[in-house]
């Protein structure tokens, strides 16, 4: 039946007319997925990094006619695939018009909705409920009471109405009945306190519920969704067992297994406003932003219970951009596009989203950041450069000699963050070969490529201690390592540092 037709459907005599049989929840999330698969259609487009794992564990659940349970680290995607499961709802069922839960006319299970359809039969009115109504979550909180999930007596129906508090027409329904023919999905379901926890046992295997000791039969048609991170279930909470055991499918997220999928996750949901756009962003800079975040997940100064969500490097990649777009602005630059440098800008968006063990505050979040940007140049240098650790054997086939040459005679090099195009070509172009060696590696690279490059092996070969760097007053100087060295013997506090951004 084509959607006008159904949507004009107004009465429950019209709708047994027309042939309309409801459903389950549950039976509607499988068919639909049944008809995806069918026609090999990804029901869960947008989800990058679990076709091989997460989702075929998530559609064998929903086949099965299971709530879930997503268990995984923070920035995992858990409450995205939960909001996702909406689309394989129906687009529009009926319910009975005025019902608090959304009552299938077929099966009411409300007084209001059993009322009605006694004294009006074929008359009842039907009204139509679009499936983006039809989800609800809940973050669980040390506060939420059982009256905020399941329902209450409310004391003024009851005298307005002159019922005793066991007439079910005086309960205040919470949000887990609401949702009746509906998802409902409970964040961090650690976090909820266990006796709360409790009064979810007989919902979602009796169909039953218990409000100020009356007892009611209440058979809610719900597909619940949880959600729970390995550090919460561990240390500040955990799911009752009971609870647990009624969970019928428990599916383990992941991060991303590689730097590919990871920058495809990244290049989605990062959002850069339409000016931001026309910046140039190349490879090797998006592969840093990745790789920093793995960088992150196995340093020892942060913690690995925690993780570290796939927000950092969508929040770096925008910090990274509108650095550029700033140093742009302030240049009066009409295009550009993003540099090394650049990367002091992201700093902030990893400071925020990193949980320091002991040793990591020692350093202090922000050098923790910088060492980490370090890392990232360091690995990503082997990925388009020569290693410089096989030069340090053979230094006449050092395909990175006259560079570390030019700086031992005594030169020094300074790049300002804020240099515009011409004094950040004339500044890079000092140094001897450098360009030839970039060239020789990328001869097909245009001119802003070729100079991001050029940075970017002066940066490498400072983190493989082949040359000194040091970033003071919004600048970064090069100079030679040996040189640097002899002057933090002599006591200069500077040079010993470095790591210092």
């Amino acid at each position: 039946m084509k959607k006008e037709q159904l949507l004009s459907i107004s009465t429950f005599g019209e709708l047994k007319k027309a042939g309309y049989k409801t459903r389950s929840i549950k039976d509607e999330l499988r068919g639909n997925l049944i008809k995806l698969l069918e026609d090999r259609k990804n029901g869960f487009a947008g989800i990058i990094g679990f076709e091989d794992s997460v989702i075929p564990e998530l559609e064998t659940a929903i086949l099965s006619k299971h709530n879930i349970l997503l268990l995984g680290l923070r920035g995992q995607a858990k409450t995205r695939i939960a909001r996702m499961m909406v689309h394989l709802l129906d687009e529009y069922i009926p319910y009975v018009t005025g019902s608090e839960l959304s009552d299938d006319p077929y099966n009411p299970i409300s007084w209001f909705a059993r009322n009605e359809l006694k004294e009006k039969g074929d008359h009842t009115a039907i009204s139509w409920l679009h499936r983006d109504e039809r989800y609800t979550e809940k973050l669980a909180t040390p506060d939420v009471t059982v009256a905020d999930l399941v329902g209450d007596v409310d004391p003024i129906k009851a005298a307005t109405l002159r019922l005793p508090y066991s007439d079910e027409r005086v309960i205040h329904y919470g949000l887990i009945s609401r949702s009746h023919r509906g998802i409902f999905v409970i964040n961090e379901l650690p976090d909820l306190q266990a006796r709360i926890q409790v009064s979810l046992f007989n919902i979602l295997q009796e169909a039953d519920i218990q409000i100020r000791g009356f007892k009611l039969r209440l058979p809610l048609d719900i597909q619940f969704i949880f959600t729970a991170n390995p550090e919460d279930y561990t240390n500040r909470g955990s799911i009752v067992t009971p609870l647990k055991d009624r969970i019928e499918s428990q599916i383990l997220t992941h991060y991303p297994k590689t730097l590919a999928i990871s920058r495809l996750i990244t290049e989605q949901e990062a959002k850069l406003d339409p000016e931001q756009k026309k910046i140039g962003i190349a490879d090797l800079m998006k592969d840093l932003i990745e790789q920093v975040a793995f960088e992150a997940r196995a340093s020892e100064f942060i913690d690995k219970k925690s993780g570290v969500s796939a927000r950092l490097t969508i929040s770096a990649f925008e910090n990274m951009v509108s650095a550029a777009e700033r140093r742009l602005i302030l240049n009066r630059e009409s295009t550009g596009s993003v540099r090394i440098g650049d990367l002091l800008g992201i700093v902030p968006a990893i400071t925020g989203k990193i949980e320091l063990v002991y040793e990591g505050e020692l350093e202090g979040p922000a050098k923790v950041a910088s060492n980490l940007i370090g890392k990232a140049i360091k690995t990503q240098l082997l990925n388009y450069f020569p290693d410089p650790e096989k030069g340090k054997k053979k230094k006449e086939k050092n395909p990175y000699g006259q560079i570390i040459h030019w700086f031992g005679e005594g030169h020094r090099l300074e790049l300002a963050e804020g240099l515009s195009f011409e004094e950040y070509d004339r500044a890079l172009n000092q140094v001897p070969s450098l360009k030839a060696l970039v060239e020789k590696s990328f001869p097909g690279a245009n001119h802003e490529d070729t100079l991001l490059f050029m940075e970017f092996v002066l940066h490498g070969l400072a983190e493989y201690s082949l040359l000194s760097k040091h970033h003071l007053d919004k600048k970064f100087e090069f100079g030679d390592m040996f040189k640097s060295l002899f002057n933090a013997e002599l006591g200069n506090e500077d040079e010993l540092d470095m790591d210092k951004y």
